[in-house]
């Protein structure tokens, strides 16, 4: 027994010694481009020599009789000098370790640097150390050495470059490429090095009349903008790569207008750090997405202000799980807050943005609680033990047909859940307080929007009561007899801390939960048809990081009770925007996949408003936040109506909304 497990460790410890004298083998072992050095090193002295030797030879009329001893004995004699002076210059050059199949400018720069240093150094050495020698003697060997020692490095590439062309039986993508400079130049490059690619690129576009009608290793360039449908047609174009990375926003967008009326596959450079930084490649290159058709420039926030307003502070969000939510959490983590407080009451979406966040924040103080707004005694508790200096009540129902459906859950969450998050701040001393509002809460004909304009009365009343010391004209809205302690605790603390309370109303934003965006793409995988509930209907459109950035931005502008607007640019028809969707995945609308219309669903409207009629505006530093100027109520009486309103929602009363809509007057309900 102990023999065979002798035997057994003998073998294993063989097994490892000739696993190991392998791997030595194999890194002592001569790599395929080193034995290519040696041969290029062999070729450029041989043909280094041989230039200047050819020059003298020239000089003589190409009789070898008659060249004079002294010179022949002179070249003769330096030519292993010559040949080490070569040998070193190209060498420190490091022209035997480039990659000649990807040779470029900056190789034939090094290139022209190593022959004019051997220039020089045949002329000083041979003039100093033997003769002075003819003067085609020293043009002929310069001329005739850098052409040689270039012709056969860029000779590999061009070899290199045809056989990989040549290597790909078929291609299945024929691909146009707008923009002729050097982003395109560089992803043309890609494209052709690239094995796994099967793309051929027929032909660029570009708006400069100069390059048209002329090659780019060897790809025509057709003509301009105006010229894109007619060459799609000549060449049978499947994929549009769009190479225009200091192109503004509105051109892109006035580009991608074309572009999408070809049914070509469309993909973008992300924008023009990708290609300062060097990193143009076609792996790099994004799908078109909608909000690239509307166009609008980037938006611009005073990061500074943003910073000193958050930076060391304590900052909670409320449905920080959310899409607005999740992407406030983002922006503040990268403003250095002290601590950064996520609260949610959906697990899962707090878990997500809490991983994201720990992974790219390592140095964050991040607190992630589970809770509801409408839970008095958790939202004490909270902001009891943290404190928090800024709150962003992110947290809503924003669903208008469900709402619809459930409108006293709507009153619950939205209206109870907002007042009760802004009595917890109030009495635990926060100093900002941002009511994340929608313009559905402008003239609403849903529960949903009358609940934001709801809210938005509900900041105003408190930033009064606030501002006034007015502490004794708030309700009790608990809603469960075993919160009551926890609301007389509210009433029974002295406050002495000014909290501002302030809305923030936007429109819809891209790829947000409830967003038309995902339903269409899904509706597309599916085949379709598309739904849009009328052909008429518009709303406003922005990215949920232009809409956050600008909600940090209006919350450094807070001074109390104003109702920030944000300016969302032009309004969208959702049928266009289905429309341009389809296309971008490369459809046509009506044919491969149908557009059908719904109707209005109940408390839906045509369009959406920023401001009530009654409402003036107020420009502030940046040009796309206004203030709404707030509208007079009597703050008393709205209190109490609120406490019948907790009170009826609460008890699922079913004429809820003719409550709502005796308190906002605004409210046009479908039905009652």
């Amino acid at each position: 027994m102990e023999d065979n497990t002798k035997k057994t460790e003998q073998n294993i410890d063989s097994k490892a010694e000739s696993k190991k004298s392998g791997k030595r083998c194999k890194c002592k072992g001569i790599q395929h481009w080193q034995v290519l050095a040696v041969l290029m090193a062999v070729y450029d002295v041989l043909f280094a020599n041989v230039s200047y030797l050819f020059g003298l030879w020239a000089r003589f009329d190409f009789q070898y009789s008659s060249i004079p001893t002294e010179y022949m004995d002179a070249a003769m004699k330096f030519i292993p000098i010559y040949t080490g002076i070569v040998l070193f210059v190209f060498a420190s050059h490091y022209l035997y370790q480039s990659i000649w199949r990807f040779a470029s400018y900056n190789e034939l720069l090094r290139l022209f640097s190593a022959n004019a240093i051997t220039f020089v150094l045949q002329v000083v050495g041979i003039s100093f150390l033997f003769k002075r020698m003819p003067f085609a003697y020293y043009f002929f060997g310069v001329i005739l050495q850098f052409f040689f020692t270039t012709v056969i490095r860029f000779f590999y590439r061009f070899v290199s470059l045809e056989r990989s062309k040549r290597n790909t039986k078929t291609f299945t993508k024929k691909v146009m490429i707008i923009g002729a400079g050097e982003a395109g130049q560089v992803l043309l490059r890609d494209i052709y090095h690239a094995k796994e690619i099967d793309y051929k690129v027929c032909c660029f576009i570009d708006d400069n009349e100069n390059k048209w009608h002329r090659n780019i290793d060897g790809v025509p360039v057709y003509g301009g903008r105006d010229d894109i449908m007619t060459a799609v047609d000549k060449y049978q174009i499947d994929t549009i790569l769009i190479a225009m990375p200091s192109a503004s926003k509105a051109q892109t967008r006035d580009l991608l207008d074309i572009c999408k009326e070809t049914g070509c596959e469309m993909k973008m450079l992300p924008g023009m750090y990708q290609f300062l930084t060097g990193d143009v490649s076609l792996s790099k290159m994004k799908e078109v997405a909608v909000e690239d058709l509307l166009g609008r420039d980037p938006i611009k926030v005073n990061l500074t202000e943003i910073l000193n307003s958050i930076e060391g502070k304590v900052v909670m969000v409320t449905g920080g799980g959310g899409s607005i939510g999740s992407e406030l959490c983002r922006q503040i983590a990268g403003h250095n807050p002290e601590r950064l407080i996520i609260f949610d009451v959906y697990e899962n979406n707090a878990y997500d943005i809490e991983q994201e966040l720990r992974s790219t924040y390592s140095n964050l103080n991040l607190t992630v609680l589970i809770g509801s707004v409408r839970d008095s005694r958790r939202l004490n508790s909270v902001f009891e033990k943290y404190r928090p200096e800024i709150v962003y009540h992110a947290a809503a129902h924003k669903h208008v047909p469900l709402m619809e459906t459930s409108p006293c859950e709507s009153i619950k969450n939205n209206v109870i859940g907002t007042y009760k998050t802004a009595c917890a701040a109030m009495t635990y001393g926060t100093k900002r307080f941002v009511l994340i509002s929608t313009d559905k809460a402008v003239n609403p004909t849903n529960i949903m929007g009358a609940s934001k304009r709801l809210c938005e009365m509900v900041i105003q009343s408190m930033d009064f009561i606030s501002r006034e010391g007015k502490h004794d004209i708030l309700p009790n809205l608990s809603g469960h007899n075993d919160e009551t302690n926890s609301e007389k605790l509210f009433m029974n603390t002295k406050i002495t801390t000014r909290t501002e309370f302030v809305a923030v109303r936007f429109g819809n934003v891209l790829g947000s939960n409830g967003s038309v965006i995902p339903l269409f793409k899904k509706q597309i995988a599916k085949g379709g048809p598309v739904t849009v509930t009328h052909p008429d209907i518009i709303r406003y459109f922005m990215t949920i990081p232009e809409a956050v950035s600008l909600v940090l931005q209006a919350g450094t502008y807070a001074k109390g009770g104003e109702i920030f607007v944000l300016d969302m640019g032009e309004p969208v028809k959702i049928d266009t925007l289905a429309r341009n969707l389809i296309k971008l995945c490369g459809y046509k609308p009506d044919v491969d996949i149908k557009i059908q219309y719904t109707g209005l669903r109940p408390g839906e409207k045509l369009y959406e408003e920023k401001l009530m009629a009654e409402e003036g505006i107020e420009r502030t530093a940046n040009e796309l936040i206004h203030i709404g100027k707030p509208i007079a109520f009597d703050m008393v009486e709205f209190m109490n109506h609120l406490e019948a309103l907790a009170d009826a929602s609460y008890n699922n009363d079913e004429e809820i909304r003719r409550l709502v809509k005796e308190i906002v007057t605004t409210y046009h309900p479908s039905h009652l």
